[in-house]
């Protein structure tokens, strides 16, 4: 049997990284996980292992350079070295673009970008040594078209599309994977906390449907590249 592979999910407390922290677990991974709230973290890492599934993690803002070295190498130490990155780390605030203000625009691109730059670099150079690891990089629909309210999300999901499309191009050739994921509207805290993102939470999507996506790009051949997919709800 191959040994069990690891896999670090940012932003794993709540949402997408939730799901996705139990799908990866279920199917077998070792499963790191960060979020800045150390309560959650905690109670996340309980809920893991009461599942059986091995797992470490730590508080950090991955939007800081320091506290995210130490996250990452937190995990690598416990649970070894990371062949999945899931940066999922995000926020979103909604809101006419007049009254945005520049520490919600700071904010949303420290979360959104700055993170994909800090944690894909500590995590980055064993995997090209190695010549095995995928990174995917959770974006969004609103990436590709935004929307009214959107600019701040809409120009860091943009980013998050341009990072991945180029590094994708950088690394293939050391046999590491860049998948950007691009979901539409997911039944989150994140959606519901915007009041003007109003949407019918039957007919969109659930976190756990873009864990199981996520989960499908890993399973293929490590010969075949997911480089960018699109999810969106049926029928909104």
């Amino acid at each position: 049997m191959p040994a069990p592979q690891t896999a670090l999910i940012t932003g794993a407390t709540e949402g997408i990284g939730r799901a996705t922290a139990f799908a990866l677990g279920r199917a077998g991974y070792r499963v790191g996980v960060c979020a800045r709230t150390e309560p959650k973290v905690r109670q996340l890492l309980e809920d893991l292992r009461a599942e059986g599934i091995e797992a470490a993690g730590a508080p950090a803002d991955v939007g800081q350079p320091d506290p995210t070295a130490r996250m990452v190498d937190s995990v690598t130490r416990a649970i070894g070295p990371i062949d999945v990155l899931v940066n999922n780390a995000g926020v979103l605030i909604a809101k006419p673009f007049e009254e945005l203000t520049l520490e919600e625009w700071d904010s949303t691109m420290s979360t959104n970008v700055r993170s994909l730059y800090l944690v894909t670099r500590a995590v980055l150079p064993p995997m090209r040594s190695r010549k095995h690891g995928t990174i995917v990089n959770v974006a969004s629909l609103a990436g590709r078209n935004g929307f009214a309210g959107g600019t701040a999300y809409t120009a860091s999901k943009h980013a998050v599309l341009g990072f991945s499309r180029s590094l994708m191009l950088e690394v293939r050739k050391d046999n590491v994977r860049v998948v950007a994921i691009c979901p539409g509207s997911v039944d989150t805290s994140l959606l519901r906390d915007q009041p003007m993102l109003k949407s019918d939470p039957r007919r969109i999507l659930q976190p756990d449907d873009v864990a199981a996506t996520i989960l499908h790009t890993l399973t293929l051949p490590d010969r075949a590249l997911v480089s960018e997919l699109d999810i969106r709800p049926t029928n909104p």
